[in-house]
């Protein structure tokens, strides 16, 4: 599976439900990159979505405690077999976990690549990402030249997971 994310320099992913920051090329990046793919995401993600609807163009898979959670377009689980049996016959390089920081930190451990958007700018979060670049686990196998928001830089790194 791969991971999708933004984070700043500490690694801060959001702050009250929200992206820290909306960068509009690391936003196509995103949809690019799961168009027609699967995606795995938390209930608050969901509901912090335009609409709080799935995303159009991709089959979503909605992770929640909440036993009685439904939502059109997409498929509630609510367990690690639970979701292993809905991911039954997908490839998993075509599954995209986007997220919040509990689903991030459920499956990790299961992915084995991670595309993060470095942001060089340190906000205010409520939401943290693993620091990867601390990882033994993990090597940055690809880097973007550097881009620029406005004043934001910011640069595209793919991380792989060591054999």
């Amino acid at each position: 599976m791969n991971l999708i994310l933004s984070a700043d320099k500490n690694w801060g992913i959001g702050k009250d439900n929200k992206l820290l920051v909306r960068i509009p090329a690391d936003m196509k990046q995103f949809r690019r990159k799961t168009k027609e793919k699967t995606v795995i995401m938390g209930r608050k993600t969901l509901e912090s979505l335009p609409g709080g609807q799935p995303l159009e163009n991709r089959t979503n898979i909605i992770l929640t405690r909440d036993k009685n959670y439904r939502v059109k377009g997409a498929a509630a689980v609510h367990t690690m077999d639970e979701l292993k049996q809905e991911l039954e016959g997908t490839d998993s390089d075509q599954v995209y976990v986007i997220g919040g920081a509990s689903i991030y930190e459920q499956l990790l451990p299961y992915c084995n690549v991670a595309y993060v958007t470095k942001i060089d700018y340190t906000y205010e979060a409520d939401r943290y990402f693993p620091d990867l670049d601390a990882s033994p686990e993990w090597e940055v196998t690809d880097r973007s030249p550097e881009q620029t928001y406005f004043d934001l830089e910011y640069e595209y790194i793919r991380y792989e997971r060591k054999s």
